[in-house]
């Protein structure tokens, strides 16, 4: 039996999905979380074969958790809407053994959940070709986090408060995250980081 850990923030797909996958033979929902912050808990208390991981959570994104699960010998499958290239380099950076995107049906699924526990990888050919072309990350991480807080559209007293930085270090680094990105101001930076999945 493979046991499985779902976490996803939307009630209604997380037990649909518990409840597909739990009609197979082979494979038994063993805990649903819908807050990224207590997957790495569940996981430690539940002891699942597989982690299938939304990115996009409250509390702790997907991608996050993805890292502790797999050193924690958990396999990691990331199953999300949004299948954007920075999304999955980061969720194969972080070790996850699949990505894949929530349309695609639900034997596709459990033959993923079956292929990763044997030590396959699983990614969409569209996806990792998507991947390719559009190159690494440029930005660091501590650009990466100032875009993240600068989305709301927060002024640089804000996000120089809400982040223990001085104003001068927040201007630095939003300049240099719009150098990077090649666009004109802070939102569009944010926006196109987002976009691409590097946020």
């Amino acid at each position: 039996m493979i046991r499985v850990l779902i976490a996803e923030d939307q009630g209604m797909m997380r037990d649909a999905l518990a409840l597909l996958l739990g009609m197979e033979d082979d494979l038994e929902v063993v805990a649903q979380v819908a807050d990224g912050a207590a997957i790495v808990t569940t996981a430690l208390e539940t002891r699942p074969d597989v982690a299938l991981l939304d990115i996009e959570l409250p509390g702790r994104s997907g991608l996050d958790a993805a890292a502790d699960l797999h050193r924690a010998g958990i396999v990691v499958l990331i199953l999300t809407t949004f299948g954007r290239p920075g999304y999955l380099r980061r969720a194969m950076e972080a070790g996850a053994a699949g990505f894949l995107v929530k349309d695609a049906p639900v034997e596709e699924l459990a033959g993923a959940i079956r292929r990763a526990v044997a030590g396959e990888r699983i990614v969409d050919p569209t996806l990792a070709a998507a991947a390719l072309h559009a190159g690494h990350n440029p930005l660091t991480g501590r650009e990466r986090e100032v875009l993240s807080a600068a989305l709301d559209g927060s002024t640089i007293a804000d996000l120089a408060a809400r982040l223990h930085l001085s104003e001068s270090t927040v201007r630095n680094h939003l300049s240099s995250a719009i150098g990077k990105t090649h666009t004109r101001n802070r939102i569009e930076a944010a926006r196109l980081a987002r976009h691409n999945g590097w946020l």
